[in-house]
């Protein structure tokens, strides 16, 4: 067995422990606060979100894969495959060890950081700083800045949304019934727009952005419709029946959302897995003739999916209460707004190809909720130290990846 051969199946195992860290660290970021809001069970949370982020990864995650797989350090400038290979296989390792351990402290990290600070890393000690993309990596840190900012802004306006016309209205469940129905078909529409645009069955379909757009259109209305159909039934109960009623409504749209958080997430996440693999099997390829611009093998996303979700299964609640829990209080209302702005962030970076940071996105999302009902709804304690996280994550990934590929040059060599 040769060398390539040797590193290939290293590289693929190291792959699914990538998988697996992100599984036990990332699954928070879909399902946090609909546990925390009591929407669903932790086991109920750890289900959805593994069998979701499995679709995720496998239908909807080629896009970010390419980014990662040769969109920050490309192949091509490495004549002696072995660094490049033995390179990419040190980033796998790192970020993989780095987010474990995080999750083992029940702490959120982005694996994204973690990935790109070990590529950053590998690049530097390999003597090819120059040829780093550092243009992608400035669209990439801007993708990073703007995630926690968008996804708090919408959902700050989500929620404000929600109490103005809803909470803070005498027929509570009046006006519920025609904002709910909205948002329900915002959600659909979202996820029908990226399965008809991002996966191989939606792109043979052809559908025209005009047609997509009145079908976009046509659910919203629908749904609405149907909103409206009911209340007249609905609302004539009690006041406090009708508060919690609402709180029902949204208990289930969360639950909805959150399944929207955890397919996005897979789509998104899965690249910082199997990127680097991907880039492996593209170098492999080249040497051995092929040719190395061949698109991400399906067996590759399925084995990010698997590994996520097993992740999710054996770690997962340990970082979904930290975030859940620890930042703001959530009920089924705010864990709603959360969801769907952090959800709907990820998944249009996703379809651009940014692998943005669904953490940043979920924190943002959290506290843009908590900013809505004043800065003392705030933990600042908390958010300050998944800063500190955010700021260590790539220099010690960078660090730790320079380590390991040392250390496979002198293992391989």
């Amino acid at each position: 067995m040769d060398n390539y051969t040797i590193i290939l199946i290293i590289s693929v195992i190291s792959g699914f422990l990538m998988a697996f860290s992100m599984g036990a660290n990332d699954v928070s970021n879909a399902m946090a606060s609909s546990v925390a809001a009591k929407a669903v069970t932790i086991k109920q949370a750890i289900f959805i979100a593994a069998a979701l982020n499995f679709i995720g990864a496998v239908f909807l995650g080629s896009a970010v894969t390419g980014t990662i797989a040769k969109g920050i350090v490309s192949p091509d400038i490495f004549p002696d495959s072995y660094l490049f290979v033995l390179g990419m296989l040190a980033a796998l390792l790192s970020a993989g060890l780095w987010v474990l351990l995080a999750s083992f402290t029940a702490f959120p990290v982005s694996s994204t950081h973690s990935i790109v600070g070990s590529l950053i890393g590998f690049g530097v000690v390999a003597g090819h700083a120059a040829d780093i993309h550092w243009g992608t990596l400035g669209i990439i840190f801007i993708a990073w800045l703007l995630a926690p900012i968008i996804g708090g802004t919408i959902s700050f306006i989500v929620f404000t949304t929600i109490r103005s016309f809803i909470l803070f209205q005498k027929k509570i469940l009046y006006h519920a019934l025609f904002w709910a129905p909205f948002w329900i078909g915002m959600t659909i529409d979202i996820i029908l727009l990226s399965l008809i645009y991002r996966t191989p069955f939606g792109k043979d379909l052809a559908v025209p952005w005009y047609a997509s757009l009145a079908l976009a259109v046509a659910i919203i209305c629908l749904c609405v419709g149907v909103g409206l159909a009911i209340r007249r039934r609905l609302a004539s109960s009690r006041p406090h029946k009708q508060a919690e009623k609402v709180e029902k409504i949204f208990g289930k749209m969360q639950v909805s959302t959150a399944c929207f958080m955890a397919l996005s997430q897979g789509s998104n996440d899965v690249a910082n897995a199997i990127g680097p693999v991907a880039a492996i099997i593209m170098m492999i390829g080249k040497v051995q003739g092929a040719d190395a611009d061949t698109q991400i093998p399906l067996w590759l996303l399925i084995m990010g999916g698997v590994g996520i979700a097993i992740g999710i299964a054996l770690l997962g609640k340990n970082v979904m209460t930290t975030l859940g829990e620890k930042i703001t209080k959530l009920n089924h209302t705010r864990g709603f707004a959360v969801e769907f702005s952090a959800s709907t962030t990820v998944l249009l970076a996703s379809n651009l190809g940014l692998p943005v940071s669904t953490t940043h996105a979920s924190v943002g999302a959290i506290t843009g909720v908590g900013m809505a009902r004043g800065i003392g709804a705030i933990d600042i304690r908390v958010i300050a130290k998944i800063f500190l996280y955010w700021l260590i994550t790539i220099p010690v990934s960078a660090t730790t990846c320079a380590l390991i590929f040392w250390i496979l040059q002198m293992l391989f060599r």
